[in-house]
């Protein structure tokens, strides 16, 4: 089992960016999503997709935020519009089988990606 993640860089703020998630070895993810850690800060929760694809955000990110899966590539999108500084983080992306809910508790994930680095000045 595999996640990888790409798309990350340097922006300017106010540019937009999306970033992609892709699974390997594994299908029919139950919860499938993102989170951030910014630079001395803890990991925080960004949004996650179930399986039926009902998506669900972190209150810091309402608004800016889309995630988006593609089941016919197993490829999870996240795209970020109006970037600014804040958001300079490491994006990881993350998954599991487990349901019956999705939960914004990065310990509740049980796949993780290594991470794409987003840096915004």
């Amino acid at each position: 089992v595999q996640l990888v993640e790409s798309g990350g860089g340097s922006v300017q703020a106010g540019g937009s960016l999306t970033l992609s998630c892709v699974a390997t070895g594994i299908y029919r993810l139950y919860c499938w999503g993102w989170f951030r850690q910014p630079p001395g800060k803890q990991r925080e929760f960004v949004g996650v997709v179930e399986r039926s694809g009902r998506p669900t955000y972190g209150d810091s990110v309402k608004g800016r935020f889309t995630i988006s899966k593609n089941s016919a590539n197993n490829t999870l999108d996240l795209q970020i519009l109006n970037l600014n500084t804040d958001d300079t983080a490491m994006y990881y992306c993350a998954a599991t089988l487990r349901g019956p809910y999705c939960s914004s508790v990065e310990g509740r994930y049980t796949f993780w990606g290594q991470g794409t680095q987003v840096t915004v000045s």
